[in-house]
């Protein structure tokens, strides 16, 4: 396949395995209640193009909806993985060039001042790899309170063809600003850094208010939506709101061109360049993505969805309300099945999250699986699933085959940190090809009622929420009727040998 390892977020052909049935063994489940109290986020930005950098004072009301209480938050800091004499690398050698056309380029975030109205809070920046801000509070924070921590930060960016960095036609603001580490009962706070591998992104759901002072000439994608747009002599100001969205992105371009439909009382936009001939293919692609996935799983829950071609050295990325397109895919039917993936997206890691960094299998696994299934369901797009799967199979054997050929051995286990992937090719094939396999494997256990059933109740129960292995497997089992404990864990143990 055309790009196969070099792209982990593309188009990826994958197979048929049916397991043996395993013993039913009886199995009760109740699902927690949804938490409704939110941390909110207000960013107030301005962008100077000419020196690629961004000025922000953040406010941050963070609730505690844990059962401890603290005395430190703890904030991700993104932006540092790509200064210079960072540890981690933010892409691959093998991706380099396509992601620094133009050579090495640096990029962090300066961290000016952390205060709330009582004075200034002591802060250092911290981690593995100076990614945490971590802020002294007051007073101990205990569950069910809030509080409130301003933050004034300047951002550079990297000429980089990336998430976070800006190339020839996009600028691209990923992951930019300090961002609450997730806290989980009897672990603490997660504070792993950055890595090349997947998308080592882990967030709660928030509330979020956006201003953004940027100059005329630029036009403005984002989560959320843009609620207003106020011109000042040279400038705009763009305010925009999210409402429970597990992260907040925007793009900037002069190069843009919009066009816009509708489907379920939700709005999609695709942004894509001047003088393009596809944007209304495009557009009519995502509208039955988005009318497919509302079928499937249960309606997306927000009242916009942008799908922004892009500078990046990658297939495609999401982010609650935006999915970036890579403007370097060149074929019409890759650059479809990226929109697809990255759609599916919205319901496994936006609405659904979890731990993108230690169980990348399950958004992205099951993301894979959608798109799989938008194209059974969607069968004028020319991609057979049947074949599909098959395919699928065979990359994965051919995967095993040639790395028990070289290392005279192969870890199949899927459940593993990013950092635990040697390689970009294994971490494609375990989490994606592999989850495809297993959720396909699944449906041919469970049938297809039964199946369909747990993916709209795995949705509708832990919306804006972040499941671990353990509830996705609860989740499954009670909609099945039968603990699939045993069976998932053999899938992702490695135990499964696909002959």
């Amino acid at each position: 396949m055309k790009n196969f390892f070099k792209i982990y977020k593309y188009k990826i052909l994958i197979g048929l395995i049916v397991l043996g049935l395993i013993v039913a063994i009886p199995f009760s489940f109740q699902n927690s209640e949804a938490i409704e109290n939110y941390s909110t986020y207000k960013l107030n930005l301005v962008f100077n193009e000419e020196e690629m950098s961004l000025s922000g004072k953040e406010e941050v009301t963070y609730v505690n909806n844990s059962q401890n209480a603290f005395s430190s938050l703890y904030f991700h800091l993104y932006p540092n993985a790509f200064r210079e004499g960072a540890n981690v690398k933010v892409v691959s050698s093998n991706n380099f060039d396509e992601a620094f056309p133009n050579g090495a380029s640096y990029g962090n975030i300066e961290i000016e001042n952390v205060y709330n109205e009582f004075g200034n809070l002591q802060f250092q920046i911290t981690g593995d790899d100076l990614n945490i801000l971590k802020v002294d509070l007051l007073e101990d924070l205990y569950p069910d309170e809030t509080v409130e921590i301003k933050i004034d930060f300047t951002v550079v960016l990297p000429n980089a063809n990336h998430r976070f960095g800006y190339g020839e036609s996009t600028i691209n603001l990923g992951n930019f600003y300090p961002i609450a580490c997730v806290y989980e009962d009897g672990k603490g706070f997660f504070t792993k850094p950055y890595h090349s591998n997947g998308d080592p992104f882990y967030s709660d759901v928030a509330n979020y208010i956006v201003n953004l002072t940027c100059s005329n000439d630029l036009i403005v994608a984002s989560s959320g939506e843009v609620c207003d747009k106020i011109e000042e002599g040279q400038s705009s100001v763009y305010s925009m709101k999210g409402d429970k969205i597990r992260d907040f992105c925007i793009v900037l371009s002069n190069n843009f061109e919009k066009v816009s439909t509708e489907i379920d009382g939700i709005k999609i936009n695709y942004y894509g360049y001047k003088n393009d001939s596809d944007l209304q293919e495009n557009l009519d692609f995502s509208k039955d993505c988005l009318q497919t996935y509302n079928s499937l799983f249960g309606k997306y829950p927000y009242k916009e969805l942008n799908i922004v071609k892009s500078n990046f050295v990658h297939g495609g990325m999401e982010w609650p309300n935006l999915v970036m397109i890579s403007d370097n895919i060149s074929n019409s039917e890759d650059f479809k099945y990226v929109i697809a993936h990255e759609i599916a997206h919205q319901w496994w890691y936006g609405v659904v999250g979890n731990n993108q960094y230690d169980h990348a299998w399950i958004d992205e696994g099951l993301t894979e699986y959608s798109t799989y299934l938008f194209y059974q369901n969607n069968p004028e797009y020319g991609l057979n699933y049947e074949e599909m799967i098959k395919n699928a199979s065979e990359n994965y054997k051919f995967f095993v085959k040639i790395y028990n050929q070289v290392n005279g051995e192969v870890d199949t286990s899927m459940d593993r940190a990013l950092n635990e992937f040697k390689t970009e090719p294994e971490y494609v094939q375990l989490t994606y090809t592999k989850g495809v396999l297993l959720f396909d494997s699944l449906r041919q256990n469970m049938g297809d009622r039964k199946f369909f059933k747990a993916l709209k109740n795995f949705y509708e129960n832990y919306k804006f929420q972040n499941v671990s292995p353990e509830i996705l497997i609860a989740s499954f089992s009670a909609s099945a009727g039968n603990n699939l404990e045993n069976f998932i864990y053999s899938w992702i143990n490695g135990e499964v040998v696909i002959m």
